[in-house]
C-alpha cells in the first residue's frame, strides 16, 4: 500500500515495505527513461551508492530487463569514493555487482571516475568528461544556468541529512562554480571523495531521494517537516530544484515521524 503525499514542491511516495519501494522505484525510473529516450534519444542517469543499488534490483527483472531501452542509458555517479574500482568501498564496484552486470547497458556508456589519481584530479577529470558529453548533447544543459541537466539523479540520505558526499557544515556545500568537486576530509570513511555540487543536483530534470529504515526517521522528519526558508540545517534541505521535480521514496519506518501522515493498521 502506498501513501502518496505532496509537501510543497516535493512528492512523497511512502510504502509499507522495501519490496514495494523497489517496485515503485523501478516503475519510476523506467517511466523517466522512456520519456527521456522519446524526447532526446538518450537517458542520462546519475547514481549514488549504499542501499539504493539494491532497491534498483527489480529493474534487472521482467518486464524491465526487456522493455527498458538499455542501449540508450548513460550512467554516472553523483559521488564516488576515491578508491580502486575493486575496493569494497567503491560505489562503482557495488553498482557493477548489483546492477550493471545484470542489464545490457553499453560498457562505453558507463562513466566512472579515474581511480588511479588523487581526489582533486579525479574530480577535474570527471567534470571534463561531463562537459564533453554536454557538448555532444548526451546530457542536456539547464535553461537557467550553464549546469548539466541530468534526466535523473538518484540520491540516498544519511542519518545526518547528507546527500551524495555533501555533508553538514562542509565548505563544499556552497561551491557554485564547479560541477564536480572533491573532499579529503569526509566525516565518513573513506575520507577522499568526489561529488556533484548542489548547482548540478538542483539543475536536474528529476531527483529522487530514496530513504528506508527507522534509523533515518528523525532525519526524514527534520528534512521534510522542519524546512526553514533561510537556514536549512541539513544538506538534503538544500536540494531545491530550479525547474525539475523532486520525489521522495520512503518505507513506513523511515516515514514514521512525519507530521500529518496517517498509516492504516
Amino acid at each position: 500500500m502506498a501513501y502518496p503525499s505532496v509537501h510543497g514542491d516535493r512528492e512523497l511516495r511512502i510504502h509499507e515495505s522495501l519490496d514495494e519501494v523497489g517496485t515503485d522505484l523501478a516503475d519510476y525510473i523506467a517511466e523517466i527513461s522512456e520519456a527521456s529516450v522519446k524526447e532526446r534519444g538518450v537517458f542520462a542517469i546519475a547514481l549514488s551508492g549504499g542501499s539504493l543499488i539494491g532497491l534498483m534490483g527489480k529493474l534487472c527483472e521482467a518486464p524491465y530487463n526487456k522493455t527498458v531501452d538499455w542501449a540508450k542509458w548513460y550512467i554516472f555517479w553523483a559521488d564516488e569514493r576515491v578508491v580502486a574500482k575493486s575496493h569494497a568501498d567503491s560505489n562503482y564496484k557495488h553498482t557493477k555487482n548489483g546492477f550493471l552486470s545484470k542489464v545490457p547497458v553499453v560498457p562505453s556508456h558507463v562513466h566512472s571516475i579515474n581511480d588511479s589519481v588523487a581526489a582533486e584530479q579525479a574530480a577535474d577529470e570527471y567534470e571534463f568528461v561531463i562537459r564533453q558529453l554536454v557538448k555532444s548533447r548526451v546530457i542536456s544543459v539547464s535553461e537557467i544556468n550553464d549546469c548539466p541537466k541530468f534526466d535523473l539523479i538518484l540520491l540516498g540520505m544519511g542519518s545526518d541529512g547528507h546527500i551524495a558526499s555533501l555533508f553538514p557544515n562542509h565548505s563544499i556545500l556552497y561551491e557554485e562554480n564547479e560541477w564536480v568537486t572533491f573532499l579529503t576530509d569526509s566525516p565518513k570513511p573513506p575520507p577522499e571523495r568526489i561529488t556533484f555540487t548542489l548547482p548540478v543536483i538542483n539543475s536536474a530534470s528529476n531527483v529522487a531521494v530514496v530513504v528506508t529504515g527507522s534509523s533515518k526517521a528523525e532525519a526524514v522528519h527534520l528534512a521534510i517537516d522542519e524546512v526553514g526558508p533561510d537556514c536549512p540545517s541539513q544538506p538534503v534541505q538544500m536540494v531545491q530544484l530550479t525547474k525539475g521535480k523532486l520525489v521522495w521514496f520512503l518505507d513506513r519506518p523511515a516515514a514514521s515521524k512525519l507530521d500529518g501522515i496517517q498509516f492504516s493498521d
